[in-house]
């Protein structure tokens, strides 16, 4: 059971939204876990230029440390995402590593994993404009999402404190569902929609090689 935390926060070890990552973790390890914390920022990752490679060869032509975040994203099967809230959304590292992962969300990689989203914001209750954008991309990527938590620096260091104790609860959760496996039928609805469209997708495009030889593997179910 392999649960891999990212953290987008430019601040190192500094950073606030890194203690609520690291909480999740701590609680997922607390349950089993062998976990892995990885600074997404500390990493060089291009951007996407729209080349539509993986599509059709299921790899990146760029020369960066992309696959290698992605390959342990893919071996994972749980993930804790977390970013402070930057102008309403998560930061330019992370959305840089999430706009190279078409590939994954054309063909539904993240089914049978499981998320949490963790976001620390100045302003009060801006931490939830990230946490539901992170869920929205995760549930995108096929992955059910368990919950997600932050805080406001706002409301000073006591209110951190009480976010990393839900993280760590949340983590908890994260390794229990792992181990269950869980099914959220609310959310096995939606992924299911998801999963038809991105089929749909995919067989329209047929000089998508790559995508087409998943599906057909699958035999489009």
């Amino acid at each position: 059971m392999k649960v891999l935390g990212i953290n987008a926060s430019p601040r190192g070890s500094r950073s606030q939204t890194l203690r609520l990552v690291q909480a999740a973790l701590d609680g997922a390890k607390s349950e089993g876990a062998e976990v892995e914390l990885v600074d997404v920022c500390e990493l060089n990752i291009e951007y996407c230029n729209g080349c539509q490679v993986c599509y059709k060869k299921g790899a990146c032509n760029k020369k960066d440390d992309f696959q290698r975040i992605y390959d342990k994203m893919m071996a994972a099967d749980g993930l804790v995402m977390g970013s402070p809230n930057y102008l309403r959304s998560i930061t330019a590292q992370l959305k840089t590593l999430i706009d190279r992962m078409a590939d994954a969300i054309h063909c539904q990689l993240f089914t049978g994993k499981y998320s949490v989203n963790v976001a620390t914001a100045g302003g009060m209750g801006a931490d939830k404009q990230v946490t539901e954008y992170m869920n929205a991309i995760m549930l995108n990527f096929g992955s059910f999402v368990i919950g997600s938590t932050g805080t406001s620096m706002a409301q000073g260091p006591k209110a951190l404190a009480e976010a990393e104790k839900r993280a760590f609860e949340l983590g908890k959760a994260l390794a229990g569902d792992i181990k269950s496996k869980r099914d959220y039928i609310e959310q096995r609805e939606m992924l299911d929609e998801n999963r038809k469209y991105f089929m749909a997708l995919v067989k329209r495009n047929p000089e998508w090689v790559h995508e087409n030889e998943f599906w057909n593997k699958l035999n489009w179910t």
